[in-house]
């Protein structure tokens, strides 16, 4: 390189954080400077999310701060507004001050994905979300407050409403979040002494004919079973036609009258993607060879959720938007991109899967490690074990092995944190 290259890397989830990490080592820094964009100063550890929403984990153990990952690394927090292609810069929106413009060499699109919606009446209003940690300790302090309301109410209807928790897709997140869910609300249930298990209502709803379809059907069937052994109702087959403040309309018929509707059916890629101008697939997703380059430009690279790289098993379709393939890609990526700017021979992303874990609390869970299937406690510690050593950092891996540990003889803590945050200034403490 005749001169310092720039590097930007759009979105600091698994694949950005890796592929940045990885650069810091590929790249010296008199060759090039190495930019990540991200809304927030974390990385979001996803599998985690769950279980963070149950209070088994503390939120903050969820969260990898991106400086203390990267140390060689321009950590920028904002918005990414735009990317000009011809120019080679994007423009960022900064949590404070005015709209800046960076120009760059290379450029790695990593914005991650956000909830995919549906002309569903009352969706959009109604629906909380499942996707940041934000909304994960927003579900967990909304529970807690349904109820803390249930039980200071006379009128059994409304009781037994405030108790009906809704969760629609019956993927890995919507899966586990009601599993967790329900084993956190089971353990403290003797603390709302107005509130009985005939009260608590749990509903996974999804369109598809068994859960977690991923696993395959045996896998699936144990992970129906147990559920459904817990008194969780799975409703397969069955979409959502119509959302309200306290009511959910099925396309079987039944009207639920309920306060709490959380929606995981599927992702759909940022909205950023759309607004690039770039080739995409069916499903809005960047399309990408096998160098993870996107499709026409040897200077733009695309990796995670966004990113539709062929998939190595079978390369008539893209890789599935999980974190263990985005963190290869990641990896991948970063080998390329320094590539493009040294003159290196690119290599393809060649990673098949490790296989598939779900964690169903209560200690099960269901897991495929390279072919075997296995569930129950076997599948729940194999699940943790392999949660605990993907998460970036040893201090990070330490801190969730203690709150595990602490988790194992105590039971989950019942305060409610929503009011926190909302006094900020002396006038608003009047």
């Amino acid at each position: 390189m005749a001169e310092r290259a720039r590097v930007i890397v759009v979105g600091g989830g698994f694949g950005g954080l890796t592929c940045a990490r990885r650069l810091e080592k590929l790249l010296p820094r008199d060759q090039a400077e190495i930019v990540i964009f991200n809304p927030t100063n974390f990385m979001t550890f996803t599998p985690l999310l769950p279980e963070a929403a149950a209070g088994t984990l503390q939120p903050r153990h969820v969260g990898v701060p991106l400086r203390r990952v990267l140390k060689h690394t321009r950590v920028v927090v904002g918005k990414t507004l735009a990317v000009d292609f011809e120019a080679r810069t994007a423009t960022l929106r900064p949590i404070e001050g005015p709209d800046r413009v960076f120009e760059w060499d290379r450029i790695v699109l990593a914005p991650g994905s956000i909830s995919r919606q549906f002309p569903i009446p009352g969706l959009k209003e109604y629906a909380f979300g499942f996707k940041t940690l934000s909304e994960a300790i927003f579900i967990r302090n909304h529970v807690l407050r349904m109820l803390e309301l249930a039980d200071a109410s006379d009128d059994i209807a409304e009781r037994q409403a405030r108790c009906t928790f809704v969760v629609v897709g019956a993927g890995y997140a919507g899966t586990e979040l009601i599993a967790e869910l329900q084993a956190m609300v089971g353990r403290v249930l003797d603390n709302f002494p107005r509130v009985g298990p005939e009260d608590l209502r749990w509903v996974l709803v999804d369109v598809a004919k068994t859960v977690l379809p991923e696993l395959g059907e045996g896998l699936g069937q144990r992970a129906l079973k147990i559920l459904r052994r817990r008194g969780i109702e799975i409703r397969l087959g069955t979409s959502v036609e119509e959302v309200g403040p306290d009511f959910v309309k099925l396309s079987d018929g039944e009207f639920l009258s309920m306060k709490t509707f959380v929606w995981t059916a599927g992702v759909a890629p940022d909205p950023l993607i759309g607004t690039l101008g770039l080739p995409t697939e069916a499903r809005g997703r960047l399309v990408c060879d096998q160098y993870t380059r996107v499709q026409g430009r040897d200077d733009v690279f695309a990796v995670g959720d966004a990113a539709a790289v062929p998939d190595p098993g079978d390369p008539s379709r893209s890789t599935p938007p999980t974190a263990q393939f985005a963190l290869r890609q990641g990896r991948t990526c970063a080998h390329n991109v320094a590539a493009s700017l040294t003159g290196g021979t690119m290599k393809k992303f060649n990673f098949r899967g490790l296989g598939l874990l779900v964690n169903l609390a209560n200690s099960e869970g269901v897991a495929k490690v390279l072919g075997v299937p296995v569930s129950g406690r076997l599948g729940w510690l194999v699940t943790r074990a392999y949660h605990v050593l993907a998460i970036p950092t040893v201090w990070r891996r330490i801190r969730v092995l203690v709150d595990y540990t602490l988790a194992v003889g105590d039971r989950p803590d019942i305060a409610e944190m929503g009011a926190l945050g909302k006094v900020g200034t002396l006038e608003s403490e009047k």
